[in-house]
Order: structure tokens, then C-alpha cells, then sequence
């Protein structure tokens, strides 16, 4: 495969991940579908620190688009310099998109593991804090958190969800890091009727 065929393919991909990331964020701000849990007090500081949405959304999806750029007709056509200056551009957009991954991924990643904020026993706190972790194989426990109600399956989803596409991002960008600095050397391997389509 061709380092423009390549690009598009990867950077398509980073954009749907993207899109992903920012609804499933979007989605922690709403617990069980319900709006009256907006307080700051009543929703964790990883679902406040915005990973999917900054990190794992607006952070890829710059390298994403760069990367769908980067695979169409280059500054000079399928000549001399094809596209290597979109590929150039890739790879430091690609570079970028490594970073917000991470962020999404060790902000997610600390939900997980910290468990949401709600209220068990007249008190709002990160009462799965102390478990690193333990309280997602024993969903007896999840039950134990009064308000929002099934905040916890509902975290739990989303920041999977999140840790998943973040790594795939992560990946993604990666390859397209690799791509595109072969891109950059080596220019375009289409051919000239393929560029023109």
C-alpha cells in the first residue's frame, strides 16, 4: 500500500475515533442520561479534565484531517515533490495526536481506576478509590452508590470505551508518524492517473 493510500485510510479512522471519544465524553457529563447531575461536586475530576473530548477528540482529530490531506493530490501534483509537504505536515500533526491519546488515556484510565464521585451512606466521595481497581470485578459493590443512580456501570462504559480508543489512537498515530516520514523521503507511490482521480 502507498504511503498517500496509507494516510487516508489511517486518517479516517482517527476521525471516527475521534468523533467517538468526544461523544463518549460528552456522555460522562450526563450520568444515566440525566442532566440534574451537572454539579462539580457530583461528577469526578477525570469526567471534568476532559481526556476524550481534548485529548482523544480535538487532539486527534487535527491529525486526522492532516492525515486524509496528506493521502489526496499533493502541493505539486504526482511530480517531482508529490506530497511531501502534506506528509510533512502529517508527521508533526501525528506527533500531536500521540500526546492527546496519552492524556486520554491516563485521564481515563485514572477513572477507571479511581471509580466515579456519588453518594453512598450521606456522604459524596471516591468511595472505590482504596480498591485500585478491585471494585470492577465485584459488581456487588456498584449497587452501592445511591445517586446518580448506575453511575457506576455508566462510568465504568464510557471510560473502557475511552481506554480502548485511545490505545487504537495511539497506534493509529503511530503508523501514520512512520507513513508519513516515508512519505516525506520517498514522496507518493501513486502513479499519475491515480492522482488525478
Amino acid at each position: 500500500m502507498c504511503t498517500g493510500k496509507c494516510a487516508r485510510c489511517v486518517g479516517l479512522s482517527l476521525i471516527t475515533l475521534s468523533l467517538v471519544c468526544i461523544v463518549a465524553n460528552a456522555l460522562l457529563l450526563v450520568p444515566n442520561g440525566e442532566t440534574s447531575w451537572t454539579n462539580t461536586n457530583q461528577l469526578s475530576l477525570q469526567v471534568w479534565l476532559m481526556g476524550g473530548f481534548i485529548g482523544g477528540g480535538l487532539m486527534v482529530l487535527c491529525p486526522g484531517i492532516a492525515a486524509v490531506r496528506a493521502g489526496g493530490k499533493g502541493c505539486c501534483g504526482a511530480g517531482c515533490c508529490g506530497n511531501r509537504c502534506r506528509m510533512l505536515r502529517s508527521v508533526f500533526s501525528s506527533a500531536f495526536g500521540v500526546l492527546g491519546a496519552i492524556y486520554c488515556l491516563s485521564v481515563s484510565g485514572a477513572g477507571l481506576r479511581n471509580g466515579p464521585r456519588c453518594l453512598m451512606n450521606g456522604k459524596w466521595d471516591y468511595h472505590f478509590e482504596d480498591t485500585a481497581g478491585a471494585y470492577l470485578l465485584n459488581r456487588t459493590l456498584w449497587d452501592r452508590c445511591q445517586e446518580p443512580p448506575r453511575v457506576v456501570p455508566w462510568n465504568v462504559t464510557l471510560f473502557s470505551l475511552l481506554v480502548a480508543a485511545s490505545c487504537l489512537e495511539i497506534v493509529l498515530c503511530g503508523i501514520q508518524l512512520v507513513n508519513a516520514t516515508i512519505g516525506v523521503f520517498c514522496g507518493d507511490c501513486r502513479k499519475k492517473q491515480d492522482a488525478t482521480h
